[in-house]
């Protein structure tokens, strides 16, 4: 199944040669500028806002990146796009998303449809594979005979989680369309002679199925969620594998993820961080104001007990704030004076400590 390509360095607005610091920030305006919650304009920021995701998941992450742009000099021929032979399976290291019959070549595909929030291209290049049941011989394949019912195989894709779904739940609609054996043809492609006109002579049609899956508070990146019996149909009279999603949590413009903490930078002047000050910070619930100390460090954590991800078990996370301080990038006359008093009147010594 032929999909559209997708230019990530164009949807996050950065040159093929961008730094990762480069793509990071342009990454964060364009998420502040379209996350639903504050987005001026609701309509379409939302999937605006899964589409910079996506982007950013990819061109964030080296070994993604690298993949992508390996794609070859015709990367962007074509409002169509399949991967190169063997590209998929060098980088998933498993099995092509295709199955056949037990012996055979070729087989069912899969598509999600967009629907997990990750585009069919994301999904078909870096997610979703069949992997796996089989026979009662051996994972996915081995000797296989009508004697022997056929587990089908289980399903992967991904799904893009946003951090207010992790603090809530939720209940999803998944689409999952797959090609299946051609009831007109029973697969062979043709009818009296002549190519079938149900399928094309392709021996399948698409056939798309939805699924409510539930996203339960505390999802945690990487977890995986299974929709039991929603993956390959079994042969021989075998049951149907399952479906899995993959979490990945969606890049919020003010906050990194680790574990269930949440971490924010707090921008300070240089009088805040040497005098100290009282700051609002925001929280996935609002915000909260935290005291600085004085003499606080560029870099130094401040932890809010309880302000981050729940968990399923166990208190939520907290929300680490790191200082981060900032200077002038213009300054007035009168300024520049005060600035230079300060540093004749001033014991301190940053290169002696």
């Amino acid at each position: 199944m032929a999909v559209q390509f997708k230019d990530y360095y164009e949807v996050l607005g950065v040159p093929r040669t961008a730094s990762a610091d480069e793509i990071k920030k342009s990454f964060r305006k364009l998420a502040r500028e379209y996350h639903p919650d504050v987005a001026k304009t609701k309509k379409g920021a939302e999937d605006k806002f899964k589409e910079i995701n996506e982007a950013y998941e990819v061109l964030s992450d080296p070994a993604k990146r690298k993949k992508y742009d390996e794609l070859g000099p015709n990367w962007k021929q074509g409002a169509e796009f399949r991967p190169p032979p063997g590209w998929q399976q060098e980088f998933r290291q498993g099995r092509p998303f295709t199955r056949g019959q037990p012996g055979q070549g070729g087989g069912e595909e899969f598509e999600f449809g967009g629907t997990t929030g990750f585009s069919d291209f994301f999904e078909q290049v870096f997610g979703s594979r069949a992997r796996g049941g089989g026979s009662p011989f051996g994972q996915g394949g081995g000797f296989a005979s009508e004697d022997f019912a056929e587990r089908g195989r289980d399903v992967e894709g991904d799904i893009m989680v946003t951090l207010e779904e992790t603090m809530q739940g939720s209940v999803r609609s998944v689409s999952l369309r797959r090609g299946v054996e051609c009831a007109d043809c029973h697969g062979t492609g043709e009818k009296g002679r002549k190519p079938c006109s149900t399928c094309g002579g392709s021996g399948q049609v698409l056939k798309t199925e939805t699924y409510q899956v539930k996203i339960p508070m505390g999802v945690t990146e990487g977890q995986r969620l299974r929709v039991a019996g929603r993956g390959e149909a079994g042969a021989h009279g075998g049951v149907a594998g399952d479906l899995y999603l993959r979490v990945h949590l969606a890049k919020h413009p003010d906050f990194e993820v680790e574990d269930h903490n949440l971490i924010c930078e707090a921008e300070l002047a240089p009088w805040e961080a040497v005098l100290g000050t009282n700051l609002a910070v925001p929280t996935m619930d609002g915000t909260v104001n935290i005291k600085i100390p004085p003499g606080t460090h560029g870099g130094q954590k401040l932890r809010v007990r309880g302000r981050g991800l729940p968990q399923r078990t166990g208190p939520a996370g907290d929300l680490i704030v790191v200082a981060r301080i900032e200077v002038p990038d213009k300054i007035t006359e009168e300024e520049r004076k005060l600035w230079v008093k300060l540093g004749e009147v001033s014991h301190f010594q940053p290169r002696e400590k």
